[in-house]
């Protein structure tokens, strides 16, 4: 038939065409493919009828969730073992997650991997840690697959999952999953939380930051630190994620919503509001021997630890309470009055963050997944805390008289403080070990709860089940009525390895699904299958070198079933099930990528011995402009332990100038070139425990100079100090010595700024909201040299021109 002589009819095939399209697609009887994201759109032909009058339009393609699908909030909390919560029965009273636990059920055998990198990517992709190439942090990612700290695109997130299924998805706090290297604006970005599936992230990249003064990202977006009175980032998330989900709702209510809510809390710094801590005043003063004894009581009371479960003895470098001193007791105590405060203040913010469904009538749909803790407590404090953590990261000791100083601003902006490991131990009762011990419990056992109202009929109740956090991807999907993706964005998937929990939801006395699974931190391993568990002690958190050679580890072993916190070390007496376990644990760890084994510490720190890329490379000249700040360190050039020149055009008005040339960190160590009264001036915070400051008497005169500081290192080492010349012009202004510097990391979150010192002050020389360059720059470059070399000629030589 010729449709051009006959259009009529062409409308009338077309109409009828379209219309079986749509009816179809009404009657669900045309199916998407879920197996394939993003979704395909239907192939609906070309039409041949010139006038839009005589055609009617097929149904509009549009992917929607399936019918009934939940809101689903994750709510993961930092560094909280399984016996700090009140639900499971510690002594951190957190009242959101006993209400959730009322209402719903306790998870009281669910795993971590043992750190925090690790547990996140496995959490939000289903795989384990080393398929998502995370096998430990970030910052000591390596060049072994496994080990890259790069997921991989055949490793898809959950939140890429929903997105493409037709969820909103939001991400508010700690993401710790991108790759230190790629958070820049030379990006990669692929891996940035917006680019991973969540279309609203507001939060910071790294393993911690300042709760006063944060490193935020909005989207992809540095954030100018927020300054008003009483500010503190866990309040501000908050608020955050009911403003998005309180947008969404609004415009478009019938659209599920996937919220991943992690706070930094109770990751060090431990940074409370003051009332969160009064409230705590004197809760501990009796010691973390007594606070293990009495949590294990609670526990059995509550039924989330088996009657007649043993205290599992403390590791041998865990001092007993009543053999402490008076002044340990009382800055110990302060300590962890501090660390609880943390606990309580962040759950009554998420008490908020879950109230905000309740309020848009959509709680009873919503499925809330609370995990306390993505480890077990955290022992990095060592064995007296810390007034500022970054004196762990360089090697320096604090003491017991000096930390008593701070006593009464333990917690607050002045601090940046971290509790001893007695704690830690005591946080992760009724187990042994602690955070980076995936070979004990004290490590990988954390407590959750689940509540679904719609779906979840059994409440108040235990369930016993052995489950992991790889676990958790593919339990949401299946309370979506999603299938597991077999591509994503083009790639092919790798199958996700976690097993659903929905099972047990009904069922309290169904068997675990969940049957075999490894676990592997910087050497410390272990293996679990069907009840039994076997692991090696291959170091301590506290300690920095390994007991033994890999192959010679002495490994334990555990009959689960009646052992609840692995006191009954069965591996003498049953020798043929060590081996079996043992040869298991190599099994899995060649299938999933685990070996080889890498039980380096600080040589992984160092990018290049770790053999992952440095941004910079081997450069060793980076020239910057006005408006770049927030640069982390690892895509700033490297000033430590060598000598440098930092080198500023800039021009000063007829007045003067103040303010921010360069800087780097801030308060807890760093350093900073600026003008004070108009005089050049460099200050080194040695990790915020003292200020080296070389100072100008005279002010760099009106119109264009070169402002230029001079280091020149002394060598025999690493954090050793060297001498400081600061020349305007070619002209010698001062000069003065640096007692000692920063070996390893200035800080965790904050970064390098032109212009500009943000979040807090390297110096009280300026106002820490008010510190802007007042002049003009033009260029600042930053050279660095080898050990007493070029710089030392170099300022010679200027010196010798100044005197001729």
């Amino acid at each position: 038939m010729n449709f051009l002589r006959y259009p009529t009819a062409l409308v009338l095939i077309m109409s009828s065409l379209f219309t079986t399209l749509e009816s179809r697609a009404e009657s669900g009887s045309v199916k998407m493919d879920r197996t394939s994201l993003p979704i395909a759109e239907p192939n609906i032909p070309h039409s041949t009828i010139f006038d839009a009058r005589d055609a009617k339009a097929p149904p509009r393609f549009e992917v929607k969730a399936p019918e009934g699908a939940p809101n689903v909030i994750i709510v993961l909390v930092d560094d909280m073992g399984f016996g700090i919560p009140s639900a499971f029965g510690g002594p951190v009273r957190m009242p959101t997650a006993e209400r959730l636990a009322s209402k719903g059920l306790r998870y009281n055998q669910f795993h971590t991997t043992a750190l925090c990198s690790p547990t996140r990517t496995a959490l939000l992709s289903g795989r384990n840690h080393h398929m998502n190439n995370m096998g430990s942090i970030t910052e000591t990612a390596t060049g072994f697959p496994g080990n890259t700290g790069q997921r991989p695109n055949n490793v898809a997130p959950l939140a890429e999952m929903l997105r493409l299924n037709g969820y909103s998805t939001g991400f508010f706090g700690k993401n710790h999953e991108t790759a230190p290297w790629e958070v820049s604006p030379s990006g990669p970005t692929d891996r940035w939380p917006t680019r991973s599936g969540f279309d609203k992230f507001y939060g910071f990249f790294g393993g911690e930051t300042d709760q006063w003064a944060p490193t935020i990202y909005d989207g992809m977006t540095r954030v100018q630190t927020p300054r008003y009175p009483g500010y503190n980032f866990m309040t501000d998330m908050t608020d955050q994620a009911i403003n998005w989900i309180k947008f969404q709702k609004a415009l478009t209510p019938n659209k599920p919503v996937f919220v991943y809510f992690a706070p930094g809390a109770t990751h060090a710094p431990h940074h409370v509001p003051a009332d969160w801590i009064k409230k705590n005043k004197g809760r501990f003063d009796a010691g973390w021997d007594k606070m293990r004894e009495q949590t294990l009581a609670r526990q059995i009371a509550l039924g989330v630890v088996p009657a007649g479960t043993k205290l599992a003895n403390k590791p041998a470098g865990i001092k007993d309470w009543e053999k402490l001193s008076k002044d340990e007791k009382k800055l110990f105590a302060r300590q962890m009055e501090v660390y609880s405060a943390f606990g309580e203040y962040a759950d009554n913010e998420i008490g908020r963050l879950v109230d905000s469904f309740e309020t848009l009538g959509q709680a009873d749909n919503t499925m809330v997944i609370y995990i306390l803790g993505d480890n077990g407590t955290s022992a990095e404090g060592g064995t007296v805390g810390m007034f500022s953590e970054m004196t762990y990261f360089n090697g320096v000791q604090e003491t017991v008289s000096d930390m008593l100083k701070h006593y009464d601003d333990w917690g607050g902006p002045n601090t940046y403080p971290h509790m001893a490991s007695g704690w830690a131990v005591a946080g992760n009762s009724p187990f042994m070990w602690t955070k980076q011990i995936p070979s004990n419990y004290g490590g990988t056992r954390n407590g959750m709860v689940i509540t679904w109202p719609k779906k979840i009929k059994a409440v108040n109740q235990v369930r016993n089940q052995w489950h992991h956090v790889i676990d958790v991807a593919p339990t949401i999907l299946e309370a979506a009525n999603l299938p597991q993706p077999k591509s994503v964005n083009g790639t092919v998937q790798t199958p996700i390895e976690g097993v659903p929990m929905n099972y047990s939801f009904d069922r309290a006395d169904a068997k675990s699904t969940h049957k075999t699974q490894y676990f592997e931190i910087f050497g410390n391993r272990a293996i679990y299958h069907d009840g039994w568990f076997a692991g090696t002690i291959h170091r301590a958190p506290w300690e920095m070198t390994p007991r033994s050679k890999l192959q010679d580890d002495k490994w334990e072993l555990y009959d689960t079933t009646n052992d609840f916190s692995l006191t009954n070390d069965l591996a003498a007496t049953n020798p043929g099930k060590l081996q079996e376990m043992q040869k298991l644990f190599i099994q899995e760890a060649v299938k999933y990528r685990v070996l080889p084994i890498d039980d380096r510490l600080m040589e992984r720190v160092n990018s290049q011995t770790a053999g992952r890329p440095d941004l910079l490379g081997e450069r060793t000249s980076l020239t910057l402009s006005p408006g770049m700040t927030g640069m982390s360190e690892n895509v700033f050039m490297n000033i430590k332990n060598r000598s440098h020149s930092i080198s500023a055009d800039v021009e000063i008005p007829k007045k003067g100038a103040n303010g921010v040339i360069l800087a780097q960190a801030g308060r807890f160590g760093g350093w900073s070139l600026y003008l004070k009264n108009g005089k050049p001036t460099y200050t080194y915070n040695f990790i915020g425990l003292q200020e080296y400051k070389v100072s100008s008497a005279q002010a760099v005169p009106p119109g264009k100079a070169n402002i230029r500081m001079n280091f020149d290192y002394e060598g025999g080492g690493i954090g050793k100090g060297g001498l400081a010349t600061i020349l305007v012009n070619g002209k010698k202004f001062a000069s003065g010595r640096i007692e000692r510097t920063q070996p390893n990391i200035f800080s965790a979150d904050e970064g390098a700024g032109v212009g500009l010192d943000d979040a807090t002050p390297v110096t009280k020389d300026y106002d820490e909201h008010d510190n802007a360059f007042t002049g003009k720059i033009f260029k600042v470059v930053v050279d660095v040299k080898p050990v007493g070399a070029a710089v030392k000629a170099q300022s010679d030589e200027v010196d010798t021109k100044t005197k001729n």
